[in-house]
């Protein structure tokens, strides 16, 4: 049965076909149409202007740390998270048709790929170059069809572009996983005590002495466990500093709530990005 296509059916990401953001839409949403976008600005476009109705965008991962430009671009987005999903992320390394491990002299990837593989890059001797997106990598390699460079990419990758995995799992750690979340125009009512829940939210603190430790006092004396703190510049000045936070629990439970008056007492733009199930890897992995 084919997919529908329509905006209602749609769920963007950024990036080519075959990317990890493609495998976890195909991963969350089996029977929704997954959408590829340019950039984060167009995967955005996408929902806020009808033509997705989520989107599903990487927003940390276990050993390269935060996706910076989601930090930046997501709060003003206008959009809200409505969900989270962990991939564990596994690499392969792929090849065209004919070629071999013995035949392969150089690895393309994203830069992050290639840091996650530097034990297998090492052992192989291959020379190690810098591409944008790890399914570009495998895109250009399909088209090129040299049997002396290889492409690190997911397996989707390979099933996309035609190429064979020389060898599967190649990345160091077994750790490797990726946080997703799930951004759509409205946000997704949940009642209390419904499940276990995060609540996203970004706020700013002036920077002069004791400001953040101010703000987030409230979460300790509340028993409120912040899962996710991170900082970043407002418009390229350093008066001023933007926080997102993720937290354990919904806006409305007694704990989180007075946390959440303290905090906009001491900080002040205070914007709830969303309240969801906490995915079921949080719990496995405590």
């Amino acid at each position: 049965m084919a997919i529908s296509t329509k905006p209602a059916n749609t769920v963007a990401f950024q990036g080519l076909p075959g990317a990890y953001s493609h495998l976890a839409c195909q991963q969350v949403f089996p029977k929704m149409n997954a959408k590829p976008a340019q950039t984060f600005e167009d995967m955005f476009a996408a929902v806020q202007k009808g033509r997705a109705k989520y989107a599903m965008t990487p927003i940390e991962n276990s050993v390269a740390g935060r996706v910076a430009d989601i930090h930046r671009l997501m709060p003003d987005s206008g959009l809200f998270i409505i969900g989270e999903h962990f991939m564990r992320v596994n690499h392969h390394l792929l090849a065209p048709k004919g070629a071999s491990l013995k035949s392969i002299r150089i690895v393309r990837s994203h830069v992050h790929a290639l840091a996650q593989c530097r034990s297998m890059i090492q052992k192989l001797k291959l020379d190690a170059i810098v591409h944008a997106d790890t399914a570009g990598a495998a895109k250009e390699l399909s088209e090129r069809g040299d049997k002396t460079e290889a492409a690190i990419a997911s397996k989707l990758a390979g099933e996309t572009y035609g190429l064979k995995s020389l060898r599967a799992n190649i990345e160091d750690a077994d750790h490797n996983t990726t946080r997703f979340v799930i951004l759509a125009r409205r946000a997704q009512n949940q009642r209390r005590g419904s499940a276990n829940l995060v609540t996203s939210f970004v706020f700013r603190v002036r920077n002069v002495p004791a400001a953040l430790f101010k703000s987030l006092g409230g979460f300790a004396t509340n028993g409120v466990n912040i899962t996710k703190l991170e900082s970043y510049m407002v418009n390229g000045s350093f008066n001023a500093t933007q926080f997102y936070a993720d937290v354990d629990g919904h806006p409305d439970d007694p704990g989180l709530k007075l946390a959440l008056e303290e905090l906009k007492f001491f900080s002040h733009e205070v914007r709830i990005l969303g309240t969801y199930p906490a995915d079921s890897y949080r719990k496995r992995n405590k």
